[in-house]
């Protein structure tokens, strides 16, 4: 992280920006935080791409597709900027991690055992991507983050989306040199054999510290690179004899010829959730000095306040639309003067400290089939407890990121409770997806909620919610029910935390975590709107509404 220049704006679409990630080919990066204290990395557009007059329109279009990839090894998107507004940007769940790149350029390349499970699980990640019909397009060193729990496949809602702009405005094709595949070279296609391709050499490197058409000590143009893609083979040594032959096949010029992601789970013989155990020595101890200086920036950032909060999402529905608007930029404390250098013992991140990736879900899908959705899985499906996307989630997690180790200035005073017209019982209905969503991995044709609360303190518990997530053709509920807690106070919302979470039907074999956390905001006497924290599943109430 870095200081803040003097030419950054206080805050980007009424989130605060308080340090500097990096920059990359797409924009700047930026860290910020959500009402409730979520870290967050806002990526910022370059303005080149806004020329394009169908830019904006593909920039929705691919975040939305996105939306269907749901899994361990991406990082969710949590809102994006609303149409006509410039700069363009995106928001994401921040994960304090090192990329790829990073780690290899200063602590060397990866163990052997730390290769086969990273392989393994990108493999997984990349299934994730392709059975919901799409591509990454742009798999490289740099968008792959060695989280604790799982690499993240970061940055690929963006790729996709200037891939037209890149290639029919300047003749070029998107991607990285070095790790494109060659069909993308030579006629800027790019499919899930593409991703295939990327993922070998993204291998290579990290097994031996070089791509496999970069020579040891060079510094060739990308033409050159390019060129040796298209028409020369890969160099491989180094690569560890055993995943030669795999590597090898990922490495093909023709897309017929390469493995399938599913293929090369097999050939790897390391399944998912190995990587916990197989991370290279330093790993923990550079994440656990990330997070101390994430939290101690949040610490130290103000509050935002009401009034300048993003605005409650519209009435529910069941696609994904344009966001609504937000208001003027938001007044904050600057944050501590932070060390232009590295973390202790590290390099400074580029922007691949943070992911972007699929899957914004606003507030139009509402406060709990998160609670339900977000949390849960079929146990068929994943046998590991719930979709963390690389965040430790410490005492319990919250299924997506790691809540901060410090609460905002707002939730650090004495005193404040959840106010008398807030009791009571709070319910609300939603569609379901028909189509299927990538959180709960099957189709829904209703989500119920139920909230109760009552009188408390904050800190302490405060009511629970029961969601009802029922699955098409089967019947079963899918929900979870979830203890709550009040963690945050503010004039017209009020943040919880779940505390306990276990599935509303015992018998339907699925999995809730703890410690997602949630802003209801008031929007009236007796209604309720959930103000966007991410990973909802499609078809949720995006209101509740008084019953008792």
């Amino acid at each position: 992280m870095r200081r803040l220049d003097p030419t950054d704006p206080p805050a980007i679409g009424g989130y605060p920006l308080l340090a500097r990630l990096g920059a990359g080919g797409m924009g700047q990066v930026f860290l910020s935080r959500t009402p409730s204290g979520r870290p967050l990395a806002l990526k910022t557009v370059r303005p080149e791409f806004g020329l394009d007059p169908g830019f904006e329109q593909r920039f929705a279009r691919e975040i939305a597709s996105s939306d269907q990839v749901r899994s361990p090894w991406t990082v969710s998107v949590v809102d994006y900027s609303p149409a006509g507004h410039r700069p363009q940007w995106l928001a994401t769940e921040y994960v304090a991690a090192p990329s790829l790149a990073d780690w290899v350029a200063y602590d060397g390349p990866l163990p052997e055992s730390a290769v086969r499970a990273l392989a393994a699980e990108l493999a997984e990640g990349l299934r994730a991507v392709h059975r919901a019909g799409l591509a990454h397009r742009d798999v490289k060193p740099s968008n792959v983050l060695l989280a604790r729990r799982h690499p993240l496949l970061i940055d690929f809602g963006i790729a996709r989306a200037a891939d037209d702009t890149r290639h029919t405005r300047t003749g070029g094709v998107i991607g990285s040199p070095g790790y494109m595949a060659p069909e993308q070279v030579t006629g800027g296609i790019s499919a899930e054999p593409g991703d295939i391709f990327s993922l070998g050499a993204v291998l290579v490197y990290a097994a031996t510290g070089n791509g496999p058409f970069l020579h040891p000590g060079e510094d060739p143009s990308a033409a050159q690179l390019l060129y040796r893609i298209a028409h020369e083979e890969p160099a491989l040594v180094g690569v560890p004899q055993a995943l030669a032959p795999l590597l090898t096949a990922c490495l093909e010029k023709s897309p017929q010829d390469r493995p399938t992601a599913d293929e090369l789970l097999k050939g790897f013989e390391a399944g998912p959730g190995v990587w916990a155990s197989a991370r290279p020595p330093g790993l923990e101890a550079d994440i656990t000095a990330r997070e101390a200086e994430l939290a101690a920036l949040l610490e130290h950032s103000a509050p935002l306040p009401p009034e300048s909060q993003p605005a409650p999402n519209p009435a529910p529905q069941t696609g994904f639309g344009p966001p609504t608007a937000y208001g003027s930029p938001i007044a904050y404390s600057p944050p501590p003067a932070l060390p232009s250098g590295p973390a202790p013992g590290r390099a400074p991140d580029a922007p691949s400290g943070a992911g972007a990736a699929p899957g914004r879900r606003s507030a139009r899908a509402a406060w709990t089939a998160a609670v339900a959705a977000g949390t849960v899985v079929t146990a068929a499906v994943v046998t590991a407890p719930a979709w963390h996307n690389g965040a430790d989630d410490g005492a319990g997690g919250n299924g997506r990121t790691t809540p901060p180790a410090s609460t905002s200035a707002s939730a650090t005073a004495a005193g404040k409770a959840l106010p008398a017209s807030w009791v009571g019982t709070w319910k609300g209905t939603g569609p379901g997806s028909p189509a299927g969503d990538g959180i709960v991995n099957a189709r829904t044709t209703r989500v119920a909620v139920t909230v109760t609360l009552h009188a408390a303190e904050q800190g302490e518990i405060v009511g629970r919610q029961v969601s009802h997530v029922t699955e098409d053709g089967t019947g079963r509920d899918l929900g979870c029910t979830e203890t709550l807690s009040l963690r945050e106070t503010h004039r017209t919302s009020m943040v919880f935390e779940a505390v306990t979470s276990a599935p509303t039907d015992p018998s339907a074999g699925v999995l809730c975590t703890r410690g997602n956390l949630y802003t209801l905001a008031r929007t009236g006497a007796d209604t309720l709107a959930l103000k966007n924290e991410g990973s909802q599943t499609t078809g949720s109430p995006s209101r509740l509404t008084r019953s008792s």
